[in-house]
């Protein structure tokens, strides 16, 4: 009878063994099936180390890359081939981000239920939402400058245009781009994995702290005399501003006024502000990880602390993070999910996911304020028949180098419903150099949408 209960025993161990290797083989065969098919190993779809199945379209189904004896065929236009480089990718893979490397299991036509229907066959279509027309639009618009346009629709989360320069063309890459100044940080898509000092773009965060967090901010009149000693450093502005209520202080980006609510609000609340609104941490579009951002706490009453609300100091921002924000400004208070991949047919019957960063009052002073900016100070002409919403940005960066140009905001013209950011590297003004490179992108859409 011992015996017995013994054996039982040790068959429910092994039953109970054997259903739990079974439930772990299954987990991670759901988590991992995917990067199990598209590995190196399955010569049903490389050749010659290259992925040899599946095509990427843009939203339009323009063909960025397809199979081809030698593995990928990339466009026929030489101009698209470079402007798409960093959202298709490049054959070798270097590019990590790019759909060739992101999307894999997806370009096999793997699915957890069916595994890999690429044996034999041309494996899927990847259809992407960015805008082959918007692509070259933004390409022409950074005139071979350093930097990044990234546009999205704020209604959908669709990344419509994502452009990082420098660039090559994957037909004929360099051999060893690493050692050519020419193509220093070539294989990093700026827009969604760098992250730059972001100069007065980022008053945005520090006004909505402040419109969340000082009752009378829009009573106030604030006394610029064109610089303001804080703890024994010179915080400066372009020109004395003289009176000014918080609307017009944005407008005029008055670093003096910006120094001083930074002080008032505290190292604490900025930093939950910059934390809350993604800039410290990463944000997924189609599983692709964004840049994280940095902001350090400068002690407080100090001139740190200062110029961090004013955009300087050790702050830092990825520009997909900054059109997160503007989005979420544009759409209420909630930023839409990105998306870099096309939903299908089914999905698009439902809303897509979104995450408040705003309360929906702060979200509508922020957009009146960004609105008037163009009226004040940008110059409505300057972007003839657009609805426009936005912040510039001239962040010093040191060194001798001329600052970093940021424009960022959105549009809200029929059928356009786009938010944008763009960076140009060393540009100098964010309103005349990154702002008219933005106009040159909005204005194909309008033309094109």
């Amino acid at each position: 009878m011992i015996r017995i209960k013994r054996r039982a025993l040790s068959a429910l161990l092994l039953a109970a063994l054997l259903v739990g290797g079974t439930c772990a083989y299954a987990a991670r065969f759901a988590l991992s099936g995917g990067r199990w098919a598209s590995s190196y190993v399955n010569q049903a779809v490389y050749s010659g180390g290259k992925i040899a199945v599946g095509e990427i379209t843009d939203r339009n189904g323009v063909v960025l890359a397809s199979p081809a004896k030698n593995g990928i065929a990339f466009a026929d236009d030489e101009k698209l081939r470079l402007a798409c480089l960093h959202v298709t990718g490049d054959a070798a893979g270097n590019i990590g981000t790019g759909a060739l490397a992101a999307f894999k299991s997806r370009l096999i036509g793997y699915d957890i239920a069916n595994g890999v229907y690429a044996r034999g066959g041309y494996g899927d279509t990847v259809a992407l939402t960015v805008d082959a027309r918007l692509q070259k639009a933004a390409y022409d618009a950074l005139a071979g400058r350093r930097g990044c346009i990234i546009v999205s629709n704020y209604e959908t989360g669709d990344i419509a245009c994502a452009v990082s320069v420098p660039t090559f063309d994957p037909v004929s890459p360099p051999e060893r781009a690493e050692l050519d100044a020419r193509y220093e940080g070539v294989y990093i898509n700026r827009a969604i994995s760098s992250a730059y000092v972001p100069g007065s773009v980022f008053k945005l965060v520090t006004s909505a702290a402040a419109i969340e967090n000082i009752g009378d901010i829009y009573s106030r009149v604030f006394e610029c005399g064109g610089s303001v000693d804080i703890g024994g450093d010179t915080v400066t502005c372009t020109q004395p501003h003289g009176s000014l209520t918080f609307e017009d202080a944005l407008a005029v980006s008055c670093n003096v006024t910006f120094a001083r609510l930074s002080l008032e609000l505290g190292a604490d609340t900025l930093a939950r502000y910059a934390d809350k609104f993604g800039f410290t941490g990463t944000v997924s579009i189609d599983g692709i990880k964004t840049a994280k951002g940095g902001f350090r706490k400068g002690e407080e009453g100090s001139p740190e602390l200062a110029w961090s609300g004013v955009g300087q100091y050790d702050d830092t921002v990825c520009p997909a993070a900054m059109l997160r924000l503007v989005s979420a400004v544009a759409a209420g208070g909630s930023a839409p999910q990105f998306r870099l991949v096309s939903r299908s047919a089914l999905s698009r019957l439902f809303p897509p996911a979104a995450e408040r960063l705003l309360e929906a009052d702060t979200a509508r002073q922020l957009a009146l304020m960004m609105n008037y900016n163009v009226s004040r100070t940008y110059g409505a002409s300057n972007f003839p028949g657009l609805e426009l919403y936005a912040k510039s940005g001239t962040a010093e960066v040191g060194g001798g180098r001329q600052p970093h140009a940021w424009f960022t905001g959105y549009i809200t013209n029929d059928g356009c419903p786009l938010a944008f950011t763009a960076v140009v590297e060393n540009g100098g003004s964010g309103a005349s150099v990154a702002g008219a490179a933005v106009n040159a992108v909005l204005q194909e859409a309008l033309r094109v949408y």
